[in-house]
């Protein structure tokens, strides 16, 4: 070990001897002389042994395989001072090899070697220290030296007078303090003072040890207490003041960083000024390995708010800020976790801001360090978070852009920040429709299928944010990202379920993109959620909620009921009530179906699809095309004369009650006429839907096309008129395929009472019937 460049002095032996000379003598005779039971043979044969070790491994092997350990052994615990001493060098210069160490392992020695370290004989020392530390580096060894109470012990030898025992000593506590029960039997042995004292030794091994042994044992807060009472953050700071020792700074500022992790010992440093003689030193230009130490250590004084509050007010920002201006990664990577922890307090977000912090950070964005993108993108999330002038500096410098790219990396936290940071964005309208441009929703698409739960969490939040006009809701839909929203209604985690409900929520506002919803499965998932207590939320129910408003066939299916405000358009069709579990099937799928037995599907279409002549040129012209043509509703010519007649004839009249029961006697007359309540069973609707089933080769039948049409038509008919001009009805399911509307008249005539009824539509067209009378009763029941 080096002082300062030079060799210390050996300890020297006050008892001489003659040494075996092992030329004359085989090692195998040598390790026999062990057993001998003459003191004076002992003390030569052990000494030769140790001199025979110290010449290299080679000969440690040799001796291990004549079985020279056992003697060794029995030998550390002779009375005769000069055996016990020699067999102790013998056995510590053995011990350092792999091998030998193995070995020891076995045999149980610990508890004999530790026993003779309340010697006071500093070779005894040096060389039963050298044993240990070697056996310390195993973790079943490390176990019996602290259960054969070595620490105390130990911790004695910190202050002995020679420097291989305090180094020796430091690399056994070292090794023994990465278990936390032994960093606190140092501190209850008073193991700090001697640690601290070590800082000013002549050999830097032993400053770097003691240093090592601080910066783990002061993650205990007693110790920390302990450490603060013996001036221990002067004596680190005069290490860092010390230019001299800069080789010394980097484990410096780690021990630093776990006492100032502590609220109280920033509180007393601050009062003191030794938060300014800090913050001089942070600032101080250095080498980059000290300036990647100096932002973990502000890093670890920022965990909690009373300390960040104070770094801002020592204007610590300017310091990180600086370091993001340096050339190595590492630094970088290091300041932007410093960034991120400071910018959870608010003022220091509009600092970082003012200094200029942001394009640093951007600048990190673009490298090809996957870490430093990691953190880069972290310390943006933190920033941008709740604060709109940061999120604007991020716009401006293009951040934006970069970080739609992000999404598409193989970091899984540069994915889940960058998503974060976006949805932060997001909130200011110019902001969002940047990211938009940039083909955010396309890039959204795989996050949203990761394993990792903070991409689902964050991805999918973002995904509701963004999706809030028509033409981002399409481009997700186009890019193939409603699916794999849907799947994310299968988890069981409480943050990505919410999420998902929430974008599905924002998704469903348009009629295409909840049917496609639909179609894979998504109102089927939230039934299942909705009747869970522990998955069931607020933002469930009304992802359920959207979707079937904006599906309004399937809401009606599941449920029986339109209101007044769910509006019938083009594409709308009844397919029955849907069974418990049961997906309901879009048009196409059942416009694909062979024809069957069951009841039609009926459908309302009131547009015309026109072949244009460009059309019909393609056809022409690419005869090796598919033949298989897109499908497409059937034409409704006959629904869309009742709409123009409900238009021109119903829509003129002044009063409501004239306007329904108009309309009620021409729904009646389009699906058949009035038809008597005793001669229903005489209606022959069943064949007329049949005839049209086999005439079209179709289960989906235009509602337009029926002329013998019972309740549930008749009911659907109205649905539809009233809807075209405007005119409040629900349309409402029962039983054995009966349906009926009630609407709502707000009617000015003093003769005339306000409020909802029901509408006749088969017995006596255009007789309103108050919901409750026994008249209207009979009318849903029989």
């Amino acid at each position: 070990m080096a002082k300062k460049g030079k060799k210390p002095s050996e300890t020297p032996c006050k008892e001489t001897f003659e040494v075996v000379p092992v030329e004359g003598k085989t090692p195998a005779t040598v390790v026999l002389l062990l057993s001998s039971p003459e003191e004076d043979i002992l003390i030569k044969a052990s000494e030769a042994i140790h001199t025979f070790a110290e010449k290299g491994d080679e000969n440690k092997i040799t001796l291990l395989g004549l079985g020279a350990l056992e003697p060794l052994c029995q030998l550390i615990t002779h009375s005769n001072k000069l055996v016990r001493r020699n067999a102790f060098m013998a056995l510590g210069i053995m011990a350092i090899n792999g091998d030998v160490k193995s070995a020891l392992e076995r045999i149980h020695v610990i508890p004999s070697i530790i026993d003779k370290l309340s010697l006071e004989d500093i070779v005894v020392h040096e060389f039963a220290t050298l044993c240990l530390a070697s056996l310390s580096l195993d973790f079943v060894s490390k176990v019996q030296i602290f259960d054969s109470n070595g620490l105390p012990p130990l911790i004695q030898l910190l202050s002995s007078p020679d420097p291989d025992v305090q180094k020796n000593s430091l690399e056994i506590i070292l090794n023994l303090v990465q278990d936390y029960q032994c960093r606190v039997v140092v501190h209850e042995f008073g193991g700090i003072p001697p640690l601290l004292e070590l800082l000013k030794s002549d050999f830097p091994v032993i400053q770097h040890l003691a240093l090592e042994t601080l910066q783990n044992v002061t993650t205990d807060r007693e110790t920390r207490n302990t450490f603060r009472e013996e001036q221990g953050f002067e004596k680190l700071m005069d290490i860092l003041n010390n230019t001299a020792v800069s080789d010394l700074h980097a484990e410096a500022l780690d021990a630093l960083a776990n006492y100032l992790s502590d609220s109280e010992s920033v509180q007393q440093i601050h009062e003191s000024g030794g938060l300014t003689r800090l913050m001089d030193f942070f600032l101080t230009p250095n080498l980059p390995e000290i300036q990647s130490n100096v932002v973990k250590c502000i890093t670890r004084v920022a965990q909690s708010p009373e300390n960040r509050k104070l770094l801002h007010e020592q204007h610590v920002e300017k310091v990180l800020v600086e370091y993001l201006s340096v050339e190595d990664n590492g630094v970088k990577m290091s300041t932007c976790q410093a960034v991120a922890a400071m910018s959870l307090h608010l003022d220091s977000k509009g600092r970082f801001q003012e200094l200029g912090g942001i394009p640093a950070l951007v600048d990190g964005l673009c490298t090809e360090c996957l870490k430093l993108r990691e953190a880069a993108t972290q310390a943006l999330a933190i920033l941008t978070h709740s604060n709109d002038t940061s999120a604007m500096a991020l716009y401006e410098a293009g951040g934006h852009e970069i970080l739609v790219q992000q999404l598409q990396g193989s970091c899984a936290r540069s994915v889940a920040n960058a998503a974060a940071a976006l949805c932060n964005m997001a909130g200011q309208e110019v902001i969002r429709c940047s990211i938009l441009a940039h083909g955010v929703m396309q890039a959204l698409v795989e996050p949203m299928k990761s394993t990792d739960t903070q991409v689902l969490v964050n991805a999918t939040l973002c995904l509701a944010v963004l999706a809030c006009d028509t033409e981002a809701r399409a481009e997700l839909q186009s890019a193939g990202g409603l699916q794999p929203l849907v799947n994310l209604l299968r988890s069981y985690h409480n943050e990505v379920l919410q999420n998902a409900c929430l974008a599905v929520n924002v998704c469903a506002s348009d009629e295409p993109a909840a049917v496609e919803m639909c179609k894979f499965g998504a109102l089927e998932l939230l039934r299942e959620i909705n009747q869970s207590a522990n998955r069931r939320s607020s933002f469930s129910e009304l992802a359920m909620i959207s979707l079937l408003n904006s599906n309004l066939s399937v809401k009606y299916s599941l449920t029986g009921h339109l209101a007044f405000t769910d509006i019938v358009s083009d594409g709308f069709y009844d397919a029955g009530q849907a069974r418990a579990g049961q997906r309901v099937l879009s048009l196409e799928e059942l416009s694909k179906k062979p024809v069957n037995q069951q009841r039609p599907i009926i459908v309302i279409n009131t547009t015309t699809e026109e072949k244009t002549e460009d059309d019909g040129q393609k056809d022409e012209s690419q005869p090796g095309s598919p033949t298989e043509e897109p499908w497409k509703m059937m034409d409704d010519v006959s629904l869309q004369v009742l709409v123009k007649e409900t238009k021109e004839s119903i829509l003129p009249l002044d009063d409501e009650r004239e306007q329904c029961t108009a309309l009620a006697r021409m729904v009646s007359e389009a699906m058949g006429g009035a038809v008597e309540m005793e001669k229903l069973h005489e209606f022959p609707w069943v064949l007329h839907l049949s005839e049209l089933k086999f005439q079209l080769q179709s289960n989906v039948i235009p509602i337009g096309m029926i002329t013998r049409g019972i309740y549930c038509h008749r009911a659907l008919l109205f649905k539809c008129l009233a809807d075209c001009i405007g005119m409040s009805s629900t349309l409402v399911r029962g039983e054995y395929n009966r349906a009926w509307n009630e609407v709502l008249l707000l009617s000015g005539n003093p003769s005339s009472s306000s409020g909802r009824y029901m509408v006749d539509l088969m017995h006596q067209p255009g007789r309103l019937l108050a919901p409750s009378t026994p008249a209207a009763v009979q009318y849903q029941t029989i």
